[in-house]
């Protein structure tokens, strides 16, 4: 059974340059990150994935963070406008990928910014993260374009982190599970779970029971075992080194 389509790019060889922001940089073995990048390619078609590939961008050092320059709700592609300018050449390749797919497509206009990490989409409810990459005119304009989808836009401020889905992500009953001092909790407006793991709001509903997780958060994948839920772990710890977690398939 195929659940949906994950967009997909490997990484870049220049990789190791990726933007780091609110951690130190530390050394990131490509050969690792490609090796990993192909087990979680794995991961979710053994879930019931379609992986639709991208096209490789090489001269861009983050862009196998796809999910970054794209927000995807049913037929409708919102191609983002990347916070940092460094990122805004990986567009048009994901461009050509969604119109491929046969998605209509809009986009995030100039001056606005919006990054695809920003947008956490629960139900018919979209929070969208405010913080250094995502700004009030860029979240609007997702506002504008969700509304033809019938969703509503809810902002939340963020502090010392990079994404929203850096400091909260939900699981398949819809469950919060956040790390409160990188967010402002109350703008959710509901209960969260907090973890105790720096990666442990880092999770990704893949359909039925199966939840995606890194391996960097085994209490939190206990955790989630114990809420009914069967874990799918990966291994990104080359992503961790530049503020990556798990995505969202598309």
């Amino acid at each position: 059974m195929t659940r949906g389509t994950a967009l997909v790019r490997r990484p870049s060889d220049r990789l190791a340059e990726g933007l780091v922001t609110h951690i130190e940089r530390s050394d990131v073995d490509v050969a690792r990150a490609r090796h990993q990048h192909e087990a979680y390619r794995v991961a979710l078609a053994e879930a019931g994935w379609q992986v639709r590939e991208v096209a490789p961008a090489e001269q861009c050092p983050d862009s196998v963070f796809v999910e970054d320059t794209v927000v995807v709700c049913d037929d409708l592609a919102v191609l983002t406008r990347p916070g940092a300018p460094e990122r805004r050449p990986e567009v048009p390749g994901t461009e050509k990928a969604v119109r491929e797919a046969g998605l209509e497509v809009v986009r995030i206009e100039a001056p606005g910014t919006l990054d695809g990490g920003d947008v956490l989409q629960i139900g018919d409810t979209v929070y969208v993260g405010r913080g250094g990459r995502t700004d009030e005119a860029g979240a609007a304009q997702l506002r504008a374009h969700l509304a033809t989808r019938g969703r509503t836009v809810i902002p939340v401020p963020l502090r010392d982190v990079l994404h929203l889905k850096s400091a909260v992500t939900a699981l398949p009953d819809g469950t919060l599970l956040a790390l409160p001092e990188l967010l402002d909790t109350t703008a959710l407006r509901q209960p969260v779970r907090a973890v105790d793991e720096e990666t442990g709001c880092h999770v990704v509903p893949l359909g039925d029971d199966l939840v995606l997780l890194a391996a960097s958060a085994p209490r939190t994948a206990a955790l989630v075992a114990d809420l009914g839920f069967t874990p799918v772990v990966v291994d990104i710890s080359e992503y961790e080194k530049l503020e990556g977690c798990v995505t969202t398939p598309a």
